[in-house]
């Protein structure tokens, strides 16, 4: 049929208060919600050191918890995950998580945006593997599927680029982009991750993209010293703000709590939520340039700020 799409099915069983609310807030900037949370990180921060003594070649910090936990999230309350495309709510197929990788994390270095598919992970630990390893590629020079694309679409003058990309969006609202373009959009996800935790940024709110069908924005703050806790020794504790925005199109107000109570108790405590430390027998080595340097501004000994390299 007409509104069938590659990347999702149509939603039904919805009540008529739902379908309608395309029709009523016809764009993301219209219907979107945003919310802070604060985090405690005292188990969180406990689970990190055990995995990177475990798994020195496989390290992880708390942005790879946020993943987890919105993955864990998005299985949970599948609502959460569905799209809104040419007036109607769709169900995603799968879960798709789009970021932002670094060559080096210094000024002038080539920024390239990630999008993998997080559903089909079996575990944490092929997630933390399956992550490296992607993002291993790209600092190794390669480029992803969309930055060709780009290459190719600036080829032409700005009038033909204009004429191109409403094309790709009239195509879009009927249901008939290829699922080639649509797997290797970043745009087309269930949630983009900014990890400012990695630059030693507080968490901000950010807006949704009217461009493809991203219906959530996750930002990972900086971690600092939990209100009321000592500054050092074994008694201060560290939280972190996560900012979360969503198209309320979606769903309403409730299961976004719901969800967003579950993304909390994931991170706060992972263990007690189901995760394990396991060590990963010949684990991808991520301990050089700027992962090393990300996972030294995510640490307890986080510096108030950073200086940008000369």
């Amino acid at each position: 049929m007409w509104w069938n799409r590659s990347d999702g099915t149509l939603a039904r069983g919805l009540p008529r208060t739902r379908r309608i609310m395309p029709y009523m807030m016809r764009g993301r900037t219209e219907s979107a919600t945003s919310m802070i949370m604060e985090m405690d990180l005292a188990h969180s921060d406990a689970f990190i050191r055990k995995w990177n003594q475990a798994n020195p070649g496989l390290r992880i910090d708390i942005f790879h918890l946020a993943v987890w936990g919105l993955r864990e999230t998005f299985t949970r309350v599948p609502s959460i995950n569905r799209f809104v495309a040419g007036g109607r709510i769709y169900d995603r197929k799968g879960i798709w998580f789009s970021y932002a990788v670094k060559q080096k994390l210094e000024t002038g270095s080539p920024l390239f945006v990630v999008k993998r598919r997080f559903d089909t992970d079996g575990s944490f630990g092929e997630m933390v593997e399956g992550m490296a390893k992607t993002q291993a590629a790209y600092k190794d020079g390669s480029r992803p599927h969309v930055e060709r694309e780009l290459g190719l679409l600036f080829i032409f003058p700005g009038f033909i680029r204009r004429l191109l990309m409403a094309g790709v969006r009239g195509l879009d609202r009927v249901g008939m982009l290829p699922r080639s373009y649509i797997e290797n959009d970043p745009m087309y996800c269930s949630a983009f991750f900014a990890n400012l935790a990695s630059l030693g940024l507080p968490a901000i709110t950010h807006h949704l993209y009217e461009y493809g069908t991203c219906g959530a924005f996750c930002v990972v703050g900086r971690p600092t010293t939990a209100a009321g806790s000592p500054t050092s020794g074994p008694d201060r504790r560290r939280a972190m703000e996560v900012s979360f925005t969503f198209d309320q199109r979606a769903d309403d107000g409730l299961a976004a709590c719901y969800a967003l109570r579950r993304f909390k108790q994931i991170i706060e405590d992972p263990e007690g939520s189901g995760l394990t430390v396991t060590t990963i027998p010949g684990g991808v080595l991520n301990g050089d340039s700027s992962e090393v340097e990300a996972a030294n501004l995510a640490r307890a000994d986080l510096p108030e700020q950073i200086n940008e390299p000369s």
